[in-house]
């Protein structure tokens, strides 16, 4: 049977990729997207959230959710995204916006899930998804597993110790560790395996449909990492689509996972305690792995799924 999910985004280049994964991915029941600011603001992640969905043909409601953090102040990142979230690939307009605010209507959903409960997938910030968890904290019983794309055991893409989404909201992520369901944390250790060459973006294009020309279209337009000789970059969001979707692709570590929400340059550092040094109880999965190679296959597949 699919997996109910709930998927909370930014879109964001690598959300858009992730979203066209999620909605062609016959294992996963997208329920609903909620959105928050984040890799822009909400102002241009509600639009670009409601075109991707458009433009796959699925009946999915989009929903807006916060556009800060809970503390501090919003900041965006534009340099891989660009201004408009998509890197100036323009999208038609897609449905209009469902009504209601993003937190309250992951309750909701949380109230009349089925029996096995709904997963909630975090590819941002992690305000929603907290601020849904804390205003009604017996709702926890009815999440059945927390998947976020955010964090690092080694150094950060936003700052030299932090990765952005956790950077963007650390006290919210604190929230989820700490909720006491099964979090799974996808980071960028592990997205670093997944990279993007010209060489995959053109195999890719080997294929029909406006989705898929969409997301190559995307993918050309995301600048090459130095981190990488420029000739390479990581896919981050899809990942931890791709960890529900295909699961035999991954290895994983049950882990104790500490984010730092103090001012100063450790702030939004995830400690990963991959060796159990520390002596606490996991509370968090993380992903260690991952076939690559596959990984692409199955974005592939999905992309040929869609319209």
């Amino acid at each position: 049977m699919p997996i109910p999910v709930i998927i909370d985004c930014d879109p964001g280049t690598d959300d858009a990729l992730a979203l066209f994964l999620a909605l062609g991915s016959p294992e996963l029941d997208v329920r609903m997207v909620t959105v928050a600011g984040g890799n822009v603001g909400l102002a241009q992640t509600l639009p670009n959230a409601r075109a991707i969905v458009g433009v796959t043909g699925k009946k999915v409601p989009v929903i807006a959710g916060a556009d800060r953090p809970l503390l501090g102040a919003f900041r965006s990142e534009t340099a891989v995204h660009g201004t408009d979230g998509l890197g100036g690939v323009r999208l038609p307009e897609g449905p209009p916006a469902a009504p209601g605010i993003a937190a309250d209507a992951i309750r909701a959903a949380l109230r009349e899930a089925p029996p096995e409960g709904l997963t909630l997938i975090g590819l941002g910030p992690a305000t929603n998804l907290a601020l849904a968890l804390a205003t009604e904290p017996a709702l926890v019983e009815k999440v059945a597993r927390i998947v976020l794309m955010t964090g690092a055991w080694g150094e950060g893409n936003f700052s030299a110790s932090a990765e952005f989404n956790a950077m963007s909201d650390p006290e919210g992520l604190a929230v989820l560790l700490a909720c006491g369901r099964p979090v799974t944390l996808v980071t960028l250790d592990l997205t670093a395996q997944a990279l993007v060459t010209a060489e995959i973006i053109e195999k890719l294009r080997q294929g029909e449909g406006e989705c898929r020309k969409v997301a190559c279209d995307i993918l050309a337009g995301i600048p090459m990492s130095r981190r990488f000789g420029n000739k390479a970059y990581p896919l981050h969001d899809p990942c931890a689509i791709a960890w529900l979707v295909a699961p035999e692709l991954f290895t994983n570590r049950d882990c104790h996972v500490v984010v730092e929400c103090g001012v100063g340059p450790g702030r939004g550092r995830t400690h990963v305690d991959r060796w159990d040094r520390l002596k606490q109880p996991a509370n968090a999965t993380v992903a260690e792995t991952i076939d690559a190679a596959r990984f692409f296959e199955v974005l592939d597949k999905a992309l040929g799924r869609l319209e």
